[in-house]
């Protein structure tokens, strides 16, 4: 898509009712290497878990309200192979993960398609890709931004979208139910044993899919261990223990408490250990004209 039509359909999108951008959730693309994307509309939310939420820890407190501006964010997380096409145009190169063993990004141990989430990259891998992808977008650009526009998600801005209006633990109830998800034990033919492809789920009222389970996604957050001075406008908390981030959504070797909309875990800015950033991708999240 042209990038003046780009921005054009970007506000209309903004200019239109929530409810009616949620109802249309029109999908733009603006190069051949950026992902499908579509509008969140702003709005407020209760960030965090209530205490009587089952499967609750004491990280998703205290809850409070949050206010998200309008932004876009990715229908998918990033594939296999979208990531290919920036290794070999760059020729990057990172260490492999803890576990399995000597497992990199295209060969994690698991069986793998190139329609799968990738896998096995820490958030300086997810870093480095964005890099790539915005110096693609900005050579485009009469005008480029000095940063972006694409990103990863704030945290606030991932519960926001993965919420997609909701209170209930999940976005489809409270309950985990059966095959809405891929977890150790959220009834799918991929439970606790294989990732399954991008967009195998039915997506949430945004348009968005997996957001919860399959794999972890990383976000821009430095990790803090509660709430306690979180900002309150949807940004990215940049301070903190910054030697972690934050990773959202639970994988599919997790138990249903993990795959819940307030579930949050750190992982090391380069690690890739056996319990989370093994298992960890990414989407995409682009700031609005």
């Amino acid at each position: 898509m042209p990038r003046r039509f780009l921005r054009i359909a970007l506000l209309c999108l903004l200019a239109a009712p929530p409810l009616a951008a949620r109802a249309a959730a029109a999908v733009l693309k603006e190069c051949p290497d950026c992902p499908e994307i579509t509008v969140i509309p702003a709005g407020r939310m209760m960030m965090g878990s209530p205490r009587g939420e089952a499967g609750r820890f004491d990280t998703e407190g205290p809850r409070h309200a949050v206010s998200v501006p309008a932004f876009a964010l990715a229908r998918y997380d990033v594939t296999v192979a979208e990531y290919a096409a920036f290794v070999r145009e760059t020729d990057y190169e990172q260490q492999p993960c803890d576990w399995p063993a000597d497992s990199f990004w295209n060969s994690p141990g698991i069986v793998q398609s190139q329609h799968q989430p990738v896998v096995c990259v820490s958030w300086t891998d997810a870093q480095a890709y964005i890099a790539w992808l915005n110096a693609k977008v900005r050579a485009g650009m009469p005008h480029p931004p000095a940063s972006g526009p694409y990103r990863l998600p704030s945290e606030a801005e991932w519960e926001y979208a993965a919420r997609a209006g909701r209170a209930t633990a999940r976005w489809w109830g409270n309950g985990i139910g059966r095959n809405h998800a891929n977890c150790n034990g959220c009834g799918s033919p991929w439970d606790n044993h294989q990732i399954a492809p991008v967009g195998s789920f039915a997506p949430n009222p945004f348009g968005l899919y997996d957001m919860l389970g399959n794999v972890w996604q990383w976000t821009a957050d430095c990790w803090h261990p509660t709430y306690d001075g979180a900002p309150a406008d949807g940004r990215a908390w940049s301070t903190g223990d910054c030697r972690r981030h934050v990773l959202r959504g639970g994988s599919w070797s997790n138990l249903p408490a993990l795959v819940r909309s307030a579930a949050r875990m750190a992982g090391g800015n380069s690690d890739r250990d056996r319990d989370y950033a093994s298992y960890a991708g990414f989407r995409l999240a682009r700031s609005l004209p």
